[in-house]
């Protein structure tokens, strides 16, 4: 987020980061009730952040994305406050939502992104797909399905973000990778990843961050877009239209006749 950012836009980022560096410290040294606040934090300050630096009309980029950050919101609090058995079935719930919300925002920006640009870096994102469905496979069971689906909507999500710009590229594929992790932890029990949830949420803060950053720099150039020329009047290139206004009022009042007395 550029340099023209107004003072709301860039307390909101300053928060952000600190609340981010403080959350992501406390995932490290395992202080989880500090981990668990800053976590809540975070969404609704990159939000504002968000709708501080972007311009009204935002337009529907800008509208769905704020819409996938407040279910990531969600799939980041409510948890905390339901039963360990529903808890991951409730972030997988809104998270999903996150990621549907997502593709909703990038899919205008399909052209621009590798699914039409450049289709064969499809091929790893389709490998990191069915690599993570496969590895997943033995311990979901039930929730195979929803585990493919989930991870589907992800992929989905990573491919279509190349075409908003790099950042968000980058935040994507970062998502996926973060997602990932996660997906490992719960379902493969030899997999195990020395300060797990420190690189989750590291993955996370970046990945949403690099969308967000990536949306600000689009709205700012639709802003800056120059606004199209009127188009001349046929027949009279060149001529402003009150000028020609004026010499067609001239000429029917020279065509009027003085009446008789």
């Amino acid at each position: 987020m550029g340099r023209t950012l107004s003072w709301a836009a860039r307390i909101c980022v300053v928060a952000f980061g600190a609340v981010a560096l403080i959350q992501v410290s406390a995932e490290w040294i395992g202080a989880q009730r500090v981990a668990q606040v800053g976590q809540w934090a975070l969404m609704p300050l990159l939000a504002g952040a968000l709708v501080a630096a972007t311009r009204w009309p935002r337009g529907h980029l800008v509208r769905w994305v704020l819409v996938a950050l407040g279910f990531s919101w969600l799939g980041d609090l409510v948890p905390s406050f339901v039963g360990d058995d529903t808890a991951f079935l409730v972030m997988v719930g809104f998270f999903l939502l996150a990621q549907v919300a997502y593709v909703v925002a990038f899919a205008p920006d399909a052209r621009r992104s590798v699914l039409h640009r450049r289709p064969v870096l499809l091929v790893p994102y389709a490998a990191v797909l069915v690599a993570m469905v496969g590895a997943c496979g033995g311990g979901a069971g039930s929730l195979l399905i929803p585990v493919a689906v989930y991870g589907g909507c992800l992929t989905a999500m990573a491919v279509l973000s190349t075409g908003v710009g790099r950042p968000a590229g980058v935040g994507g594929a970062v998502f996926l990778v973060s997602d990932g992790l996660i997906a490992l932890n719960e379902f493969v029990p030899s997999f195990h990843l020395p300060h797990h949830d420190f690189w989750v949420m590291l993955t996370y803060v970046v990945a949403q961050a690099s969308i967000a950053t990536a949306v600000v720099g689009r709205n700012a150039r639709q802003r800056q877009a120059p606004e199209p020329r009127p188009r001349p009047v046929v027949g009279r290139p060149g001529m402003p239209d009150n000028v020609v206004s004026m010499v067609d009022a001239a000429r029917a009042l020279s065509r009027l006749r003085v009446p008789a007395r």
